[in-house]
């Protein structure tokens, strides 16, 4: 297998290698929420109904996270820098196309072209940064700066989100992206060198087919719920979710070449998957709709919408450093359960939000505590998720952790959508609005509180194990 040109005889470029993999995961991240504020503009320009506006979001969280398995093995077996550069490459390209289309169906595609891209991109980057921080007190402090960014991602999306939707249009919300990805790219065909799984190496075709389908019967039969869970279609596509996503764990316990190992599949690591997807769910359902409200009932533009979420990237970078001088002392498991439930206390203030309300005492608040809690769970979970993988299944593990955030992102994006949808009924009233919004931030605690249980139950082993190399020292 060929080095990635890391380790020791590199001390300082490794650290350069972390940067490119950071700017990676922040633009992965962030464009699964810089879209959000400018939805209602693009919605209004583009003659968008509310379905096709909600799958402007969900097609990229479904084609990320359904191939992103797919992409980890292809990472793995292709050879990581090489598919890394042409994710980069096919993000930058998809997302020139949707800052240049015309019609919402066309925006759908293009965001659906970036999830496919980015899961090719994210995984390899994930592998790379595993493979070049292995072990010990390095590995610890550089996953604990990219879980950081991965957390401040969606925040800052939301920020660049509303300064581009102000002063240029929706479409730069798009466009930005492609300077991003030229830089990144010629900077990692300088800096990284390639590497691959050794052994097999034969992509589990039917595992990607099942999977996929499986995903995407689960996120559109939630959708179709919108107009009521006693339509017949409903229950087929939740039902042949099921079955697709059985079939797919039956066949990966079988296959010679699975697409997912079922041997990473630890107690810890499936915590932290777990995890994930509750982070996901929250950061961009949750979050998505609180833009909504400071729009279309607080009368907010695009810019002061931005502006209003900086204050959770400002808590979630004030926290996490303190997180991460803290985790020697006290391992990763007290901050996975006190995360998730501060997150929620911030998610219960913000179900009291009101027609007339004011910023600074109904929504401000929830932000900074809501930031507080996601830098305590961003910050040891990406380590975790990832922790005693062996090489060959680097992409895989790392692949299965974006999964997770990103179908977390699609499936609670379309529960809550559905649920918001039940509680309105299609009115646009302001106070009708704002019932629905209720109820997302309500359903968004409760998926929480499950974190910080999933977390208390399944995050086992002493410190040493759950973070190895980083023992406090007196």
């Amino acid at each position: 297998m060929s080095s990635l040109m890391t380790n020791r005889d590199h001390p300082k470029r490794k650290w350069l290698v972390l940067t490119i993999v950071a700017m990676t995961q922040l633009v992965v991240v962030l464009d699964g929420t810089i879209v959000s504020i400018a939805l209602p503009q693009a919605q209004i320009q583009l003659g968008m109904s509310d379905v096709q506006r909600q799958w402007v979001v969900t097609a990229y969280a479904l084609a990320f996270g359904s191939l992103l398995l797919l992409g980890g093995r292809i990472a793995d077996f292709w050879g990581r820098k090489r598919t890394y550069i042409l994710g980069l490459v096919g993000f930058g390209a998809a997302s020139a196309y949707g800052g240049l289309i015309h019609t919402g169906a066309e925006l759908v595609l293009a965001r659906g072209l970036q999830g496919i891209f980015a899961a090719l991109m994210a995984p390899a980057a994930l592998a790379i940064l595993t493979i070049t921080f292995p072990h010990g007190r390095e590995r610890n402090t550089a996953f604990a700066i990219f879980g950081a960014i991965a957390g401040m991602g969606a925040a800052i999306g939301l920020l660049m989100g509303g300064v581009l939707t102000e002063y240029a249009s929706w479409r730069g919300c798009l466009l930005v992206n492609v300077p991003i990805v030229i830089t990144v790219a010629i900077a990692a065909a300088y800096l990284l060198n390639e590497s691959k799984a050794h052994g097999d190496t034969k992509l589990d075709i039917l595992g990607a087919v099942l999977v996929t389908a499986g995903l995407g019967s689960l996120v559109y039969g939630f959708t179709l719920a919108e107009k009521g869970w006693d339509r017949a279609s409903v229950w087929a596509f939740l039902a042949l979710a099921v079955a697709l996503l059985i079939g797919f764990f039956v066949w990966q316990s079988r296959s010679r070449h699975p697409l997912l190992p079922l041997r990473i599949l630890n107690r810890t690591r499936g915590g932290a998957f777990l995890l994930q997807m509750v982070a996901g769910a929250t950061m961009v359902g949750a979050m998505l709709y609180l833009t909504f409200h400071m729009q279309i009932v607080l009368g907010f533009s695009p810019l002061h919408t931005g502006l209003a979420m900086v204050v959770q990237t400002v808590a979630i970078s004030a926290t996490a450093p303190v997180v991460t001088k803290l985790l020697p002392r006290f391992g990763p498991r007290p901050f996975l359960i006190a995360g998730p439930l501060i997150a929620a206390s911030a998610m219960v203030f913000l179900s009291r939000v009101t027609v007339g309300g004011s910023y600074w005492t109904e929504i401000m608040p929830a932000l900074i505590v809501n930031g507080v809690g996601m830098a305590l769970l961003f910050v040891p979970v990406q380590n975790l998720a990832l922790l005693g993988v062996d090489p060959h299944d680097a992409g895989a593990a790392s692949a299965t952790g974006n999964a997770s955030n990103q179908i977390g992102a699609s499936v609670g994006l379309a529960v809550f959508t559905t649920i918001y949808a039940e509680v309105t009924s299609g009115s646009h009233n302001p106070a009708d609005l704002v019932s629905g919004y209720h109820s997302v931030f309500h359903s968004s605690a409760v998926v929480l509180a499950l974190g910080a249980l999933i977390a208390f139950t399944m995050i086992r082993g002493t410190k040493s194990q759950l973070m190895p190399g980083m023992e406090h020292k007196r």
